[in-house]
């Protein structure tokens, strides 16, 4: 983690003064608890969840509001103002700040789409197959979200076949038993099918 640290920290501004860094991946794979930790080792960077962006109604459909309310403030080098998505209620709540920070996380299904790329200065994207990605996430959600799951693997499907984004991280994550490794993407080392290059060890390239 502390190479990958390091490297954040060098990377010029891709938001106003913001090094806005992306942390995708399918449902399921890991992304909450890879930012929170990541966030931790940066000392405390501030994490936008994608969960309190989207809804019910707008699983995907979420862009032109996170460039309004997020994207554009934190470009000016202002504090963004968001209101998040309560799930079990189905209402926006009261507004939650996002301080222009050098270095802020924005984590979700989503986070490397083409409309955000411009404004990141590293793609991350969480190295699970998808399969093994949603029984995760079904496992963690419980039979009361069985329904809501159905909805979700035919609206993620859709999202990554429209608008793909392992094609585009600078490098892949891995879950190990003990932490993380992370190794160059795509963007990186590019091939002719995208495939993972793994190189020598451990290593972030963004």
């Amino acid at each position: 983690m502390h190479v990958l640290t390091s490297r954040l920290r060098r990377l010029p501004p891709s938001c106003g003064p913001v090094r806005l860094v992306g942390v995708d991946g399918h449902a399921g794979s890991g992304k909450s608890t890879f930012a929170g930790q990541l966030a931790d080792a940066l000392g405390g960077a501030p994490v936008l969840h994608l969960d309190d962006i989207a809804s019910h109604d707008e699983l995907f459909d979420w862009t032109g509001r996170l460039l309004r309310e997020v994207i554009t403030p934190l470009g000016r080098g202002e504090t963004a103002h968001y209101a998040p998505y309560d799930w079990h209620t189905r209402r926006f709540g009261p507004p939650r700040d996002l301080p222009a920070a050098p270095v802020v996380l924005v984590e979700g299904v989503g986070a490397g789409r083409r409309a955000l790329r411009p404004h990141l200065a590293c793609l991350l994207w969480m190295e699970l197959p998808r399969a093994e990605s949603w029984a995760r996430g079904r496992t963690r959600d419980g039979v009361e979200q069985r329904e809501f799951w159905e909805e979700w693997v035919l609206a993620e499907q859709r999202h990554f076949a429209e608008d793909p984004s392992r094609p585009f991280a600078d490098a892949l994550v891995r879950q190990c038993p003990q932490g993380y490794e992370t190794t160059d993407g795509p963007a990186v080392t590019p091939g002719p099918d995208h495939d993972i290059t793994h190189g020598d060890g451990p290593a972030a390239m963004c």
